[in-house]
């Protein structure tokens, strides 16, 4: 019998899971996607464990179990948890909020572990459900053989992404986005491409379809809207950049546009539950029955494969998860009631969309996986209730709704990334209870990382919608837009001032995009419209959704192929070099901020800042000229042995 669980490859899932938690925590405050890492952690994992003398493919899959759990929580917490900056509960991320950002991260995400394990038998074997990136990680671990070129790959991608973000962000030898905005009238005409490969990568990766919704809500929000809405709320811009287009655009995007997506992802995150009421009961059901059956001695000696936590052990483990919940939720809002009503909230919607969050994993994969919208429908349910208690007022009941939103947004977004990585154990014939020991071991070690995570990205960079940021640094700031979105609801619910018209707009046209959707499922379509892509399309600043069109259309290009999951068809180099990018990118934009920590804690007045011009000489144009060479590359990479 192979071999699981053994002591490098726990070590090497616990380094992976932290530091792919960390690029992803970078990418989704950077870009308001992430992608799954399960795939460039299977070839880590290859080509490290290959070193050894004895190594197999159930080890390769444990630390991929583990690495991937790291990279799929930094989605929950960098969702929600960066909304206390932008409503101003909290100045920055001090280490004096370390214990209770590590305790959301570490707490959310076992919740997220143990709601999904009564699931796997249900969703996995019952339903059969396709799971796309489970399959495609177990086939990568199959063909070991590849391993080697594909860390070459993944290898000679990270060196290129982190050239990249050195020339752009650290020496400035070229500006970040290529842009032309001009005013017509009261109106405006604006494009905006951001030249990186990190943005490419994950248009590559989720594929054309994806790309080309994502793409469509930039087009309806830049293209339609702000040249209709602008007209009227061109007298509401700032005095003080109402004479620079490109800022004036940027600022009725930000308080206009941003509604109406509010609006078609509320609408989408309820879609989303609706839509799936059926068979998530079904497959709760079935799971009970099996039990229950288990439990009465009714059915044959149980293989390795199909050896899950016991439940028994699954509901301790639960109940034991509220006692931090408890604490950290008392320290916010200092009532013994209301605390107690928000973990009845959180464990209820945490169960329920966590089971969500593992259905829609196994129909369209983790990357496709809308976490932000059944984010939104707690966070707006949560400040609604949270509202209606007396006990619960407008200081502290914003923040109340976001701890609530961020431990439920950790649960969500691990409860996919656990029946992904237990569809690719059940392939490769791994023990289960196995597999969700190392998901716990992913979910412990990166929760550690990502309160200096998000402290140095936010020293460095700033979140644009921070109101204390200044027009000159909210350049580079990272736009945060999901948990931007989180802090505007909650804010707006308890402030009263939510701005409904725009919202309802939003809503009627995701309505619009539900039924074109259900149109072309019942002709067969391939091509579909799942409504929280254009929503985030339409949320994004349109600089970020152009390259992720361009990253799809080399997909397409490279394979002939527009699905809806990109990596059930996609090219395994192709996928491996656009992880590199995003990873090496990534991994720069972390260490770029980690002399400002350094400086702040150890007094080593390192340098922060290592600009060869002030200003760049040449604008955008050389990133542009490069980053078409890393798109032909690309290209010509996922076109070889085609």
């Amino acid at each position: 019998m192979k071999n699981e669980i053994t002591f490098k490859a726990v070590l090497l899932g616990i380094i992976l899971s932290m530091i792919l938690a960390s690029a992803n925590a970078y990418l989704g405050l950077f870009a308001g996607m992430t992608v799954s890492a399960s795939i460039p952690a299977a070839v880590i994992s290859m080509g490290v464990l290959s070193l050894f003398k004895r190594s197999n493919i159930l080890e390769n899959n444990i630390v991929q179990t583990a690495a991937s759990a790291g990279e799929s929580l930094a989605a929950g917490v960098i969702f929600t948890i960066p909304a206390l900056i932008v409503m101003n509960y909290w100045g920055e991320f001090g280490f004096d909020q370390y214990w209770i950002i590590t305790g959301i991260a570490a707490t959310g995400g076992m919740v997220g572990v143990l709601f999904t394990i009564p699931l796997r038998r249900a969703l996995i074997i019952e339903e059969k459900l396709l799971f796309p990136e489970g399959i495609a990680t177990a086939e990568v671990l199959k063909s070991g053989e590849k391993g080697s070129e594909g860390l070459k790959y993944l290898l000679q991608a990270g060196f290129v992404g982190a050239l990249f973000k050195i020339g752009a962000e650290a020496m400035k030898l070229w500006s970040g986005i290529l842009t032309g905005t001009s005013r017509i009238g009261n109106s405006f005409a604006s494009f905006q491409l951001n030249l990186s490969p990190a943005l490419i990568s994950v248009g590559y990766i989720v594929g054309l379809n994806i790309s080309i919704l994502v793409f469509s809500g930039g087009v309806i929000g830049r293209w339609i809207f702000l040249p209709i809405l602008s007209v009227s709320y061109i007298d509401h811009v700032p005095v003080e950049i109402i004479k620079d287009a490109g800022a004036s655009v940027n600022w009725i995007h930000s308080n206009v546009i941003k509604y109406i997506g509010v609006g078609s992802m509320i609408i989408g995150g309820l879609w989303a539950l609706v839509n799936l009421r059926s068979p998530l009961i079904r497959g709760i059901r079935s799971s009970l029955e099996i039990y229950n059956k288990k439990k009465m001695g009714e059915t044959e000696s149980i293989e390795l494969k199909d050896m899950d936590t016991p439940l028994v052990w699954v509901g301790i483990a639960l109940l034991i998860s509220l006692i931090p919940i408890f604490a950290i939720y008392i320290s916010v809002v200092k009532s013994v009631p209301v605390t107690a009503f928000m973990a009845v909230i959180m464990l209820l919607s945490g169960f329920l969309f966590s089971a969500v969050a593992a259905y829609m994993a196994g129909l369209v994969g983790s990357s496709n996986n809308p976490i932000s919208g059944v984010t939104i429908a707690t966070v707006l349910s949560s400040s609604i209730l949270l509202f209606a208690l007396h006990n619960a007022g407008v200081d502290v009941g914003p923040a109340a709704a976001i701890f609530i939103g961020a431990v439920v947004c950790c649960a969500a977004a691990i409860g996919g990334d656990n029946l992904q990585d237990l569809k690719t154990g059940h392939i490769l014939g791994a023990t289960p209870w196995k597999q969700q020991i190392m998901q716990a071991i992913g979910v412990l070690s990166s929760s550690f990382v990502m309160m200096p995570v998000l402290w140095m990205l936010h020293r460095r960079y700033g979140i644009a919608s921070d109101a204390h940021l200044t027009l000159d640094m909210k350049g580079n700031a990272l736009e945060a837009p999901q948990a931007s979105l989180m802090a505007n609801i909650a804010r707006g619910v308890f402030d009263q001032d939510l701005p409904w018209n725009l919202i309802i707009i939003g809503s009627l046209l995701a309505i619009v995009i539900i039924i074109l959707d259900k149109y072309l499922e019942k002709r067969g379509s391939n091509f579909r419209t799942p409504v929280l892509a254009v929503a985030v399309g339409l949320y994004l600043p349109f600089h970020l959704v152009t390259p992720i069109l361009i990253g799809g259309l080399i997909s397409y290009l490279a394979s002939g192929k527009a699905t809806m999951d990109g990596e059930e068809d996609i090219n395994q180099n192709g996928l491996l070099f656009s992880s590199g990018l995003i990873t090496g990118e990534a991994l720069i934009g972390i260490l770029l901020a980690l002399p400002l920590m350094l400086n702040e804690t150890q007094d080593l007045n390192l340098p922060t800042d290592y600009s060869v011009f002030k200003i760049a000489p040449f604008g955008p144009w050389p990133g542009a000229i490069l980053l078409g060479c890393v798109c032909y590359w690309l290209y010509l990479i996922s076109k070889k042995d085609k």
